[in-house]
């Protein structure tokens, strides 16, 4: 695998705004409230094509077990649908994880005519570093695993506490799951959305996803718990010179009481608190999250 070198990938047609019809841009923008309200049904029949594929790579012999099973929350179809990503698009997803849920959808669906860049964590201290590389060890080698589906994946090493080392200009979309309250833990928030800034090209989209918080609670500057308020969110984001776009609430669950002594990590898969409540925690599901766009303008 070799280091991102996005310059000499120019990748012919932008996704993102600048790429879409404004009639068709602003009903992507809007928040979904409904399935049949939704963005996403609004531009269904205008881009049948690449959804079939998107459709087929969802349910693809690429796609593990472990990985698959959590579909049932994780939405990937509709999430993918909602953020509008082609299969021309540059994609950075920062810190796909050793399992690579989003790689096993995003690497296949983009090989032919775009690009799929893993930003996988770089060791931003010595005690960070034999964890990590250990991590990126599991990652790299279901890249080698299985060629056909993984041969162009392009692997960074990115934390927010170094150098950056995103290409600027280079992405249609950045993409995060579930990791902004591990940044607000941290106290770099502020670092790794200027990262993203500079990393997309003008009319670029953030995708943002993670636990979502309680309103009627402050947020904890540390999001300690795992959960963020989703106002709190979108404020911090578009302080970093970004422009919402639109929510979308497909990956919500109404179940999800946000209470747990040991925070999110209470729910499936992590099951932090092991055999304790585990038929009840099961019941729930994973975490209610929300789903954000933003744009470089």
């Amino acid at each position: 695998m070799r280091l991102i070198d996005l310059h000499r990938r120019a990748i012919g047609t932008l996704s993102g705004p600048r790429g879409i019809a404004p009639a068709m841009f602003f009903a992507a923008a809007a928040v979904l409230i409904s399935p049949a309200a939704s963005p996403v049904h609004a531009q269904t029949a205008a881009r049948p094509a690449y959804e079939a594929s998107l459709r087929t790579i969802v349910g693809g012999k690429q796609r593990t077990d472990p990985n698959s099973v959590r579909d049932e929350f994780r939405k990937p179809f509709e999430v993918v649908q909602f953020l509008a990503v082609k299969p021309e698009s540059t994609v950075i997803e920062i810190s796909p994880g050793a399992a690579g849920y989003w790689t096993e959808i995003l690497a296949p669906y983009l090989k032919e005519r775009g690009l799929y860049v893993a930003a996988n964590p770089a060791p931003r201290s010595p005690a960070a570093k034999a964890g990590i590389e250990k991590f990126n060890a599991e990652f790299a080698a279901k890249m080698v695993g299985d060629p056909a589906s993984f041969a162009k994946v392009e692997i960074v090493a990115w934390a927010p506490e170094l150098p950056d080392t995103l290409m600027p200009n280079s992405a249609d979309f950045v993409l995060t799951f579930r990791n902004l309250h591990n940044w607000l833990d941290r106290g770099v928030t502020d670092k790794a959305l200027a990262s993203f800034h500079r990393a997309l090209k003008k009319g670029g989209v953030l995708g943002v996803k993670d636990h979502r918080g309680l309103t009627d609670q402050p947020q904890d500057p540390a999001a300690k718990n795992g959960y963020i308020r989703q106002d709190y969110a979108i404020e911090m984001i578009e302080k970093a010179g970004f422009k919402f776009a639109g929510a979308s609430e497909v990956v919500a669950n109404p179940k999800d009481t946000k209470d747990y002594p040991v925070g999110v990590w209470a729910l499936p898969p992590t099951y932090r608190m092991k055999d304790q409540d585990r038929d009840k925690l099961t019941a729930i599901g994973e975490s209610d999250r929300f789903l954000l766009k933003f744009v470089k303008p």
